[in-house]
């Protein structure tokens, strides 16, 4: 069988608080919340942004989000999945990320990469 015709044009982000979320990665990214569905008693509600260069990211709210932990550790609701972004100046990228609202990991694991956690504790890593 030949492949069919597929495109990845999303990822899709579960969180507590979509809307916080898609205000901290449209401006860490450079990107515009496009869509938004608040909350309510019965949805925890949702975001999109989209982004200059790459896939939309969805922000999907989740009533029973737990707080990722990275590194994993035994019987933590450990990070399943990460944004891997390409940046041209580590410090420079990584001084935007904190003011934008990520935090620094504890563990830096590679000199040429470092990883940050976004708001809702979702690892990610800013590459040269």
């Amino acid at each position: 069988m030949d492949r069919p015709a597929l495109r990845l044009t999303s990822v899709t982000i579960g969180t507590d608080e979509p809307a916080r979320l898609a205000a901290f990665y449209a401006r860490l990214l450079g990107g515009q919340v496009t869509a938004a569905e608040p909350p309510s008693p019965d949805d925890p509600g949702w975001a999109q942004v989209r982004v200059p260069d790459g896939p939309t990211l969805n922000l999907e709210g989740e009533v029973r989000f737990r707080r990722p932990v990275w590194p994993a550790v035994p019987g933590g609701q450990n990070a399943t999945q990460h944004l891997d972004i390409q940046v041209q100046d580590l410090a420079t990228a990584t001084a935007w990320a904190l003011e934008a609202g990520a935090t620094l990991a504890a563990v830096q694991p590679q000199s040429d990469v470092r990883v940050l956690l976004d708001p809702s504790g979702h690892p990610f890593c800013l590459f040269l």
